[in-house]
């Protein structure tokens, strides 16, 4: 993630066609948990913000460098340290499940819809053009999800911060009990 590819107002991120699997431009609108994280890294005042911003853009810096500076190459390294910091956060020793990098977008997947979000809204969120959005119905549907994008990630960014914070966390699901 570029400064250059933010908006303004830290609402969104538009990853350009060259960085995607499918070459298409990818708008990920950024939840209020992402927009506070990069707005932790700017300075508190807001004329200073606005001219950290511009400066980073005019660098191409990235908005998360990993530790080894950009261009940020090291995803062994880094899902190995991952690796060690979930299994030294246990409060008991387990194994950790083999996982790789892809699984998260599986799991955002597999979390969206658990969540009750459309099929056609995750795979709008994951950026595949195949499944509903392929054959006929992608030559002939042209909605982009925008919205739809913008509620599903802010509803599973309040899922996965009720999970690290070991909350229940809240759905839209009411229990209706029978009568009679």
């Amino acid at each position: 993630m570029n400064y250059r590819e933010i908006s303004d107002d830290l609402s969104t991120w538009i990853m350009p066609g060259e960085r995607t699997k499918n070459g298409v431009a990818h708008m990920v609108p950024l939840s209020a948990p992402a927009r506070d994280l990069l707005r932790a890294l700017l300075p508190e005042h807001e004329d200073d913000t606005r001219r950290e911003i511009d400066d980073r853009r005019a660098k191409g810096k990235l908005a998360l460098p990993g530790a080894l500076g950009p261009p940020f190459a090291g995803w062994s390294k880094a899902k190995a340290a991952l690796d060690k910091a979930i299994a030294d956060a246990g409060t008991r020793p387990a194994a950790l499940t083999p996982w790789n990098v892809h699984d998260l977008r599986r799991t955002v997947a597999t979390g969206l819809q658990r969540l009750g979000m459309r099929l056609e809204v995750t795979e709008a969120v994951l950026n595949h053009i195949s499944g509903s959005r392929g054959g006929i119905a992608g030559v002939y549907q042209r909605h982009d999800w925008a919205g739809e994008k913008r509620v599903a990630l802010d509803a599973w960014a309040a899922h996965v911060l009720a999970v690290a914070e070991r909350r229940t966390p809240v759905t839209n699901v009411i229990a209706l009990s029978r009568s009679g």
